[in-house]
């Protein structure tokens, strides 16, 4: 059994932001767990070409500036390769392939279980395991006796294994335009979405987006139930939609059903399909929290700006809208982690 004044779940963006942080909060024994073999969270299983919405100079991490050209827009590999160089840095005991099962509370103490039968004891813990281990697949009629491949965006790499194939790409955010968009050249593709897709632009009045955001403070401004009511919005410069229409990816109200071998479109007409590929988010699941009391009937977390309402001494990092526009983000989850340490170690010493 180890014990640890702070014990983290996960060793993504958000874990690691919050063990860098933790020491200035008075932590000195900090554990980061990581069901992988390294730390990086869930970046190394995104798809190859997977690029930044946001410029390197607000992709940063709290004490190490991403680095190359502040303007640029950072790839997959370049993401990887900054959070393991980062997680190098940290003041903490980074235990990789441990996979947490189970936490529970019991006389103020946490007891933090792993499927390997290891313990960790703690006064504190932070969930910052995120929803991207938890594909959300919609539920549309016929699906069962469909004989083409129903495929997730989790598990979608590299275009060339569609190449010549009729694909349906369904979705209508940043993931799914840029899926589409390179699998224009090689494959028949068509995207599927609920609404017309929305657009911003990248670079209002020559400016990056994220720099208005924080020039403004919207990035940082406490309206997260507004915020869940935005339509979903994909950044482009003009390069997607020039790519869309230059490849022939037309866009197409959501299909109704799946046939055998394909699906009736919206207006009754069917077709031959032979890959859907779901670019239909996540959904956020702490499956290790279900004996904590921490969540509510839902299986959703009972808090308030990432701090337990349920029970002393837990936080969470790393959820959508949790804070701001900008919690679930690189630039963001540094604010979230200090909000949180500070109150948590004010209620465990309390």
């Amino acid at each position: 059994m180890e014990h640890a004044d702070l014990v983290v779940i996960g060793a993504g963006q958000s874990g690691l932001a919050t063990a860098a942080l933790a020491p200035r909060h008075g932590f000195t024994r900090i554990l980061v767990l990581e069901a992988a073999a390294e730390p990086g969270g869930s970046w190394p299983r995104y798809y190859d070409s997977l690029t930044l919405f946001s410029p390197a100079r607000y992709s940063s991490l709290p004490g190490m500036r991403f680095p190359g050209a502040p303007d640029r827009y950072p790839r997959r590999d370049e993401v990887v390769g900054y959070l393991r160089d980062y997680a190098r840095s940290l003041p903490a005991g980074i235990r990789t392939s441990t996979t947490v099962t189970s936490v529970t509370r019991q006389d103020g103490t946490w007891s933090v279980r792993a499927e390997d039968g290891r313990e960790f004891t703690t006064r504190a813990v932070i969930a910052a395991t995120g929803d991207y281990g938890t594909p959300f697949v919609p539920d549309v009629p016929g699906q069962a006796n469909f004989g083409g491949r129903v495929l997730h965006a989790a598990g979608y790499h590299r275009p060339e294994t569609f190449a010549g194939q009729r694909v349906v790409v369904v979705g209508g955010g940043n993931s799914a335009i840029q899926i589409a968009t390179e699998l224009g050249p090689l494959a028949d593709t068509t995207l599927a979405t609920r609404r017309p897709v929305g657009w911003t632009p990248q670079r209002p009045l020559g400016r990056d987006l994220h720099w208005w955001l924080k020039h403004t403070r919207l990035d940082v401004a406490p309206i997260r139930q507004l915020l869940k009511k935005v339509p979903v919005s994909v950044l482009d410069d003009g390069h997607y939609r020039t790519a869309l229409d230059q490849h022939g990816v037309d866009r197409r109200d959501m299909f109704s059903r799946f046939t055998a071998d394909g699906v009736v479109w919206a207006d009754g007409t069917k077709e031959g399909v032979d890959v859907v590929l779901l670019a239909t988010g996540y959904r956020l699941t702490f499956p290790y929290l279900t004996e904590s009391g921490a969540l509510d009937t839902s299986g959703a977390p009972l808090h308030r700006g990432g701090l337990s309402t349920a029970v002393p001494g837990l936080g969470f990092i790393g959820m959508e809208f949790q804070r701001s526009f900008s919690s679930k983000t690189l630039r963001g989850v540094g604010r979230d982690a200090t909000h949180v340490l500070k109150r948590m170690r004010t209620a465990v010493a309390g």
